[in-house]
């Protein structure tokens, strides 16, 4: 049978290495630093890469390839490369893909450490970012400059939890002979498979919801062979390799994403439904609730909503602050995609060290609250919110 025809959560539970001589269930961890060889020929044919196989765990590692495998199979991707942490993936992409003097257009969107290494230190080695308002893609266009080389975009995004049509991004990618990245972060593969829609490659913090539990970290790139092998190279040399021990914890993970993820989302839109309905709250993102601006958008390229919410509490950045002093059974933590539902302020916290007008250009309000719905039972979390609010 061939694996295509296996469904989602067939192929993240039973694509593992091959067993070892002890005919194991679980695969066993590799933790090796290197590997040896049979003898003179077999190496030099190794590091020549006349031989597909391991040489040292900063290259390659049996439990990274796997957790990599099983990536690449739910993104639809032709080959990926495992890092230590989401940034690291991020970094190193672009590191790989970039020289002085290219141009990123990204949406404004963007993760607080992603944006620093677009604004901080790309402009180093003379790489320049333009960002556009993912509200207004039809925009997009205006940015592109002849020294573009990388079209960027999050969705959802974080902390917004905004929405782009990842069908138009595509397309214009390819207009313009632009390399489409997408952070698939918040969706997971279970949601969200943005090279359906154009995208050449996908990065994934494997700290999320792909780990789950907030054990370990992880990020990971899929995607085209051609580029792969670029970022591969540079990463090779670079240094920034996942560890065998976290590429088995998120492999096993895997196997429980689908299961995991659906409950998260069930969570979330009964959480979201609450906030719509409260009446301390002034406005609910979420992307299957219906007033969403990009509800529609959301339907066609997502198979469910997501764990993340963002809400507007009346009072501004004062009632922000009290809502999270009185949250009981939440989690403050900086931390997203966890069993545990987790809270967070920007505007007082992540992103407080922005000007009102920065912090609204992302869509961050004084009374912006992100929830990353976790696992409990539902009217549990419910309560909390309910008492914090009041």
């Amino acid at each position: 049978m061939n694996e295509q025809e296996f469904g989602f959560e067939t192929q993240a539970i039973r694509t593992q290495l091959e067993r070892s001589q002890y005919q194991e269930h679980s695969v066993p961890l590799y933790l090796s630093s290197s590997f040896v060889f049979e003898d003179a020929e077999d190496m030099r044919a190794s590091f020549t890469e006349e031989k597909e196989r391991n040489i040292y765990s900063r290259f390659s590692n049996p439990n990274t390839t796997e957790f990599v495998d099983k990536i690449c199979i739910m993104e639809g991707a032709e080959a990926g490369y495992a890092f230590a942490t989401g940034m690291a993936a991020i970094y190193s992409t672009f590191a790989a893909l970039l020289s002085s003097g290219d141009h990123i257009v990204s949406a404004g969107s963007v993760f607080g450490s992603t944006h620093a290494l677009f604004m901080t230190y790309f402009p180093k080695w003379k790489i320049e970012t333009s960002y556009f308002d993912i509200n207004k893609p039809e925009t997009i266009e205006s940015f592109i400059k002849p020294n573009t080389k990388i079209l960027y975009a999050e969705s959802p995004t974080n902390p917004g939890v905004d929405v782009i049509d990842l069908e138009l991004l595509g397309a214009i990618a390819k207009k313009h002979n632009l390399i489409l990245i997408i952070d698939n972060c918040f969706a997971t593969p279970y949601i969200q498979q943005p090279i359906k829609w154009g995208a050449h490659l996908v990065i994934h913090s494997a700290t999320k919801l792909i780990d789950g539990q907030g054990r370990v970290l992880g990020g990971v790139t899929v995607g085209s062979e051609d580029l792969i092998r670029q970022i591969y190279l540079f990463s090779r040399n670079t240094g920034p390799a996942l560890s065998p021990f976290n590429a088995w914890v998120l492999s096993k993970s895997l196997e429980t994403l689908a299961v995991r993820v659906e409950r998260h989302c069930e969570n979330a839109l009964k959480v979201a439904e609450f906030l719509e309905n409260h009446p301390n709250v002034n406005s609910v993102k979420y992307p299957f609730l219906k007033s969403h601006p990009k509800y529609e958008i959301a339907k066609k390229q997502m198979l469910l909503g997501g764990n993340i919410i963002a809400f507007e509490i009346k009072g501004g950045i004062e009632a922000g602050r009290q809502f999270l002093n009185r949250i009981k059974l939440c989690t403050l933590s900086a931390n997203i995609g966890d069993t545990r539902t987790i809270v967070t302020h920007p505007a007082s916290t992540t992103h407080s060290k922005l000007s009102v007008e920065e912090k609204l250009s992302v869509g961050i309000t004084e009374g912006l609250v992100r929830v990353s719905v976790g696992l409990e039972t539902v009217k549990d979390l419910i309560a909390d919110l309910e008492q914090a609010l009041s």
